[in-house]
């Protein structure tokens, strides 16, 4: 897209890589507005959004652009917590940030901007390379995603820091935000500790997940809620699978252009084919596959839909 002259809502995080995307922009004749969307955030524990907010409008006041804040916390609450907490309990380990991006930040972000008039949208996600967020996009409704620019999309880490550099950014030395879209600086499992209770394991270990046990490795290989238990193994290979059953898939193009799939965040990337409402690998499959985590699924490195793992 030809952005001169286009008005562009980006959502502004506080970090370095929307910070650079807003400054392209600009730089590129775009009508930038800067937008932090504020989510939800567990009472009572650590919260660092305050800070974010901070940063992205220091961002904004050096690119002289506009800046507003979304209040997006009934989204955050209803879609992404409640979703989680639900998911957990029913003995599954969502993917709390692909709701997050559907629900939030393609969401309820894109129809506020262009209620207030906005030509298109803009996130500071990386879709290739070492920190490949396109993971995470899958579940973004297909118009909505080709509504988006990502600026910094095709770059590498290291050239977006010497931008911020160049740009004279005040976040250009900050640090990547380790934590989950909406806890922040909480992990998952103080989160899931302090909403569900600390006495059942079934509820807080994932499957594949290693276990601090003696004599180990071990790894979680099943669990029953009801019962409270997880049952470990040495291995977190167990069986020669070559299928993933999958539900609520989106897709971008028909599924039977799909040749490979990643069913793990940085997991490697495995060749095969859809049929119906599973994938069939070409090898046996790597790892355990989890259920309620997403299986994404590409043509040639080109993010073509995804869904979530059945079981």
């Amino acid at each position: 897209m030809n952005v001169k002259g286009r008005k562009i809502f980006i959502g502004l995080s506080g970090g370095v890589d929307s910070a650079v995307s807003a400054a392209l922009l600009k730089e590129r004749g775009a009508q930038v507005t800067g937008v932090f969307i504020k989510g939800w955030y567990p009472p009572g524990m650590p919260c660092t959004w305050a800070n974010e907010r901070r940063d992205a409008m220091r961002v904004a006041a050096r690119l002289h652009i506009p800046f507003l804040t979304l209040d997006a916390s009934a989204e955050y609450k209803k879609s992404v917590i409640d979703y989680l907490i639900a998911e957990y309990r029913a003995g599954r380990t969502p993917n709390p940030d692909v709701m997050c991006n559907r629900e939030v930040k393609f969401g309820a972000f894109y129809r506020f901007a262009k209620e207030n008039g906005a030509d298109a949208i803009a996130m500071g996600h990386y879709r290739s390379g070492e920190k490949d967020q396109s993971y995470f996009l899958w579940a973004v409704p297909k118009n909505v995603l080709a509504a988006t620019l990502f600026p910094v999309g095709q770059m590498e880490k290291s050239e977006v820091r010497k931008l911020a550099k160049k740009f004279n950014l005040p976040v250009a030395e900050k640090k990547d935000s380790q934590g989950i879209c909406f806890l922040g600086s909480v992990s998952v499992k103080e989160f899931l500790e302090k909403e569900l209770g600390a006495d059942n394991p079934a509820l807080l270990y994932t499957i594949g997940q290693r276990v601090p046990r003696p004599d180990g490795p071990w790894y979680v290989i099943g669990k029953d809620v009801a019962k409270k238990e997880v049952a470990v193994s040495r291995s977190r290979k167990q069986e020669a699978r070559t299928e993933i059953k999958f539900e609520n898939q989106n897709w971008f193009i028909e599924p039977t252009q799909v040749t490979e799939a990643q069913y793990r965040y940085r997991g490697v990337r495995i060749q095969g084919r859809v049929e119906g409402n599973h994938f069939v690998s070409d090898e046996p499959l790597p790892d355990l596959p989890v259920p309620g985590q997403s299986i994404v699924f590409y043509r040639d490195g080109e993010l073509i839909g995804g869904g979530i793992i059945a079981g």
